[in-house]
C-alpha cells in the first residue's frame, strides 16, 4: 500500500468530515445526529457494524482472517458545551456547543483510516475493530459502558490517539507507563448553626470551619503522600451564605483528586475523611463527605508504545517523535486499557500562523487540518506494521 498516496487522495474528504462535525456538534450523551452521520460514512465499506453500543457508541469490525490477532482503534466524537468564538467558515452552527477538543478530527481520521484499510484488506496482518466512542467529556463517560457492552469482545490490543495543540504539526508525542491521572471528585457539606454576624458566640460558624478544612486538605499532598509519587488535591468551589451580616447554617466545598497509583488514591481519600472528622470535633459541626470515582488512571503498555514509535520511524508526515511527561488530566480511554493492552499517543496540530494554537477547551480552539494526515498515517502504520510478540 502506498500510504502517502492513499492519504493525499482522501484528504479533502477527511477535511469535509471534520468540518461537518465541527459545524454540527452535539455534547456528551446527546450525539444522536452524530452517530447517524458516522454510520452513514462507513456503512458501505464491508464492516460488521454494531450501533448503540453502551449508549451512542458504534463498533465496526473488519474481519481478515480467523487466525489473526485483532487490533482496536478508538476515536471519541462528543463536543463540549462551549460557544464557538472563531471567525471561520466552519464555525459551529449550534449555539453553546463546539468541538473544542478535537474529537471531530479524531472521528474524521478514524473514518478515513477505516476506508483505506477496508480497500486493502488483503494486505492486513490483523483484524481491525473501529471503535467510535460517545461521551468522553462527561462522567461516567462512554468508554466504560461500551466496554461493558462488549466493544472489546474479540479484541487483543487497543490503540487511541488525541490531537494536541501543545505540539506543532508533524509531531508524534508519547508517554511511557502512566499518561493520565485518575480524575476523582469530592463534595463536603459542613452543617453548623446560623446566627447574627454580630453575635458569633450564639452560632456555630460553618464558614470558619470550612476555611480551616480547606487549609488542612492542602496538607494531604505535602505531608501524607510519598513525595516521589504524584497527587493533586484542589478545592474548586466554596459556597456559603448570601448576606454579609448573617452567619449561615451550612457551607459546601467541591474539589478534585488526581493520582496515578491506586494506593495513593486510597490514602488521599482516607485522609479527606479523617480531616473532615477532625473538623467536626474542633468546630462542633457536622461534615458529610461524598467521594466520587472518576476516570481511572490511563496506564500505557510500554511494549505497545514502542510499537507505535518503531513503525513511525520512517513516516512521511511525522517528522518529530518525542517522549513527554504524564498529565494530571483525565481520559476515559483508560477503561479500554484496563481491559486490553495497548497505547495512547498524541498528534500535533498546532500552527500559530493560522491561529491554531489555543489550548483545548478554549472557545477559539482550532487545528491545522494538515495534522490529520499524520494522525491517519499513525493509525495505518499501527495496523500494517503490527507483529505479535
Amino acid at each position: 500500500m502506498d500510504i502517502t498516496r492513499e492519504i493525499e487522495s482522501r484528504y479533502e474528504d477527511m477535511v469535509a468530515i471534520r468540518r461537518h462535525m465541527h459545524m454540527n456538534p452535539e455534547v456528551s450523551f446527546q450525539e444522536e445526529n452524530t452517530k447517524q452521520y458516522i454510520f452513514d460514512q462507513i456503512k458501505d465499506f464491508g464492516f460488521d457494524i454494531r450501533r448503540d453500543v453502551g449508549g451512542n457508541g458504534i463498533v465496526a469490525r473488519l474481519h481478515v482472517d480467523d487466525s489473526f490477532k485483532t487490533i482496536g482503534l478508538r476515536a471519541d466524537f462528543d463536543a463540549l458545551p462551549i460557544h464557538d468564538e472563531k471567525d471561520v467558515p466552519y464555525k459551529s452552527q449550534v449555539e453553546g456547543a463546539m468541538h473544542a477538543c478535537g474529537h471531530d478530527a479524531h472521528t474524521a481520521m478514524l473514518i478515513t483510516a477505516a476506508r483505506i484499510l477496508s480497500e486493502h484488506k488483503d494486505q492486513l496482518p490483523v483484524n481491525v475493530v473501529f471503535i467510535h466512542q460517545h461521551a468522553e467529556e462527561v462522567l461516567p463517560g462512554g468508554a466504560k459502558s461500551m466496554v461493558e457492552a462488549g466493544a472489546l469482545d474479540g479484541v487483543d490490543y487497543v490503540f487511541g490517539q488525541h490531537v494536541s495543540s501543545n505540539y506543532p504539526v508533524g509531531t508524534l508525542s508519547y508517554t511511557y507507563d502512566y499518561a493520565y491521572a485518575s480524575a476523582d471528585s469530592f463534595t463536603i457539606k459542613v452543617q453548623g448553626q446560623g446566627g447574627h454576624g454580630a453575635e458569633p458566640h450564639e452560632a456555630v460558624d460553618p464558614v470558619v470551619a470550612t476555611a480551616s478544612l480547606i487549609q488542612q486538605l492542602q496538607s494531604i499532598v505535602s505531608r501524607t503522600t510519598d513525595p516521589l509519587k504524584s497527587a493533586v488535591v484542589t478545592v474548586g468551589t466554596f459556597n456559603s451564605g448570601t448576606v454579609f451580616n448573617v452567619i449561615p447554617d451550612t457551607a459546601e466545598i467541591r474539589g478534585t483528586v488526581r493520582t496515578f497509583e491506586r494506593e495513593v488514591k486510597e490514602k488521599v481519600q482516607h485522609r479527606i475523611e479523617g480531616i473532615a472528622r477532625g473538623i467536626e470535633s474542633s468546630f462542633d459541626v457536622q461534615c458529610t463527605v461524598e467521594y466520587a470515582d472518576g476516570y481511572p488512571a490511563l496506564l500505557n503498555d510500554n511494549d505497545h508504545v514502542d510499537h507505535v514509535v518503531d513503525v513511525m520511524k520512517d513516516a512521511e508526515y511525522v517528522k518529530i517523535t518525542e517522549e513527554n511527561l504524564p498529565s494530571m488530566g483525565g481520559e476515559d480511554f483508560a477503561y479500554f486499557l484496563q481491559n486490553k493492552p495497548g497505547a495512547y499517543v498524541y498528534t500535533g496540530v498546532r500552527n500559530s500562523g493560522i491561529k491554531a494554537d489555543y489550548p483545548h477547551h478554549h472557545p477559539k480552539f482550532d487545528i491545522d487540518e494538515t495534522g490529520m494526515k499524520a494522525g491517519v498515517e499513525t493509525l495505518l502504520k499501527i495496523v500494517l506494521g503490527f507483529k505479535d510478540k
